[in-house]
């Protein structure tokens, strides 16, 4: 039993597998709900709360009107999605003994955070969605705004990598004692404590999804239970799509990549099924918002350091930096929707534009088989890439065992 516990909270869960159930997971929340597995969209209406509680009339903004603002976190399935992300990524940190306060030491990191944050929030609410949304949900709803998004990312990505690289951005490294393992464990007052607070937040969570049971507030209930397994899943296999587009332009990396793939041929297949059968299919807006959006985004991901997904699990691991990130990500959102209509974003980069579904504009057949053809070609382009991805000039990047080891390459021999 103590082994399994160990394997189970201690251990990082297998990325494929993790990912894969991640596909399987969002696709019934699909099938059952109607709606798909989105971040940001809440985000957005949380920033227009917070304006609200300081007396700002948000009535006439047109970008509340699109997202809704009815009720609030706690009324809407969306909002539970997200609480119960960050509260199954607090409780498997909590049973894995694994919460721990983090600063940055370099407190600039705190203000990069910020602003990488704020500029993804921007571009993915400009995009009408995030990494969930306009990619990982999108693709399986056949929404060509998806593939926009996609490679307009990747893109970004890239730009961002050039950005991070540059000295003024690094600054210069605030070096301190190394502290081994076994010294930060001879610290801890209490080993076990983290894990019964872990159980107290599990206990308390399984009452209020409960009590929505009985009350028939059904949807909120299972908005709850999905949104806790996704947190699950992003915190034990360290799910973040910062690092499936970045590490292949750093180390040529792409096990997250090729994960990712799979998990999107799992939820196309399903999702295809579903609307087959009647659900009627989320698309958006493809046009040169989508593409902005996503260049945004990627830029934004990067200098950030981590995704949407990414830093909702990285901040409740206690990583401080990420809560910076957090902010940056709701003041973004938050002021996308002002500058939606007060400064012309919408007019200029959105109006005229329709959403576009691959089911309709091809054989929803055919259209089911491209967008298999798509990935799986997209999941094999990567582990070329990983196989042949050359670090650094006059460098061969070879892999052992899990290693990176560095040759020097055949024109230096």
């Amino acid at each position: 039993m103590r082994q399994l516990f160990h394997k189970i909270f201690n251990e990082n869960w297998n990325p494929y597998a993790a990912v894969g159930m991640a596909g399987l997971l969002s696709a019934l929340y699909f099938g059952i709900t109607g709606t798909v597995w989105a971040v940001t969209g809440e985000f957005t209406r949380l920033g227009g709360h917070l304006l609200q509680s300081v007396n700002v009339d948000i009535s006439s903004w047109a970008y509340f009107d699109l997202v809704g603002m009815k009720g609030t976190p706690l009324e809407r399935t969306d909002g539970w999605i997200v609480i119960g992300m960050l509260i199954g990524a607090l409780m498997t940190t909590l049973l894995g003994n694994k919460f721990k306060i983090r600063v940055p030491q370099q407190k600039r990191r705190l203000i990069q955070g910020f602003i990488g944050g704020a500029i993804a929030g921007f571009g993915a609410r400009l995009a009408l969605g995030c990494n969930l949304a306009a990619f990982f949900t999108g693709v399986p709803q056949f929404s060509f705004h998806s593939w926009i998004f996609m490679v307009a990312t990747g893109i970004g990505t890239y730009i961002g990598v050039k950005i991070i690289r540059t000295r003024w951005w690094r600054g210069k490294p605030n070096l301190k004692a190394f502290k081994s393992t076994k010294q930060m464990e001879e610290k801890q007052t209490n080993h076990f404590i983290q894990r019964y607070i872990g159980v107290f937040v599990f206990l308390c969570f399984s009452v209020i999804v409960l009590y929505y049971f009985i009350n028939g507030k059904t949807l909120l209930a299972i908005a709850a239970l999905f949104g806790a397994g996704f947190g699950i899943l992003i915190e034990r296999a360290q799910i973040c799509f910062t690092s499936a587009f970045r590490d292949l332009w750093i180390s040529g990396r792409a096990v997250m990549t090729k994960a990712l793939a799979i998990g999107m041929i799992i939820s196309v297949v399903i999702t295809y099924f579903y609307i087959q059968t009647g659900a009627e299919a989320v698309i958006k807006v493809a046009g040169p918002g989508t593409l902005v959006g996503g260049l945004l985004f990627g830029i934004g991901i990067v200098m950030a350091g981590g995704c949407e997904t990414g830093w909702m699990y990285r901040a409740m691991e206690g990583q401080v930096h990420f809560w910076s990130v957090g902010a940056g990500s709701i003041a973004g959102a938050t002021f996308l929707a002002f500058a939606w209509d007060h400064l012309g974003v919408y007019s200029l980069l959105v109006e005229g534009w329709k959403p576009i579904n691959l089911m309709e504009v091809f054989d929803p057949k055919l259209a089911l088989f491209f967008t298999l053809l798509l990935l799986f070609a997209w999941y094999l382009f990567s582990a070329w890439w990983e196989k042949h991805y050359r670090f650094g000039k006059g460098l061969d990047l070879n892999r052992k065992e899990g290693h990176y080891s560095v040759q020097p390459s055949a024109a230096k021999k």
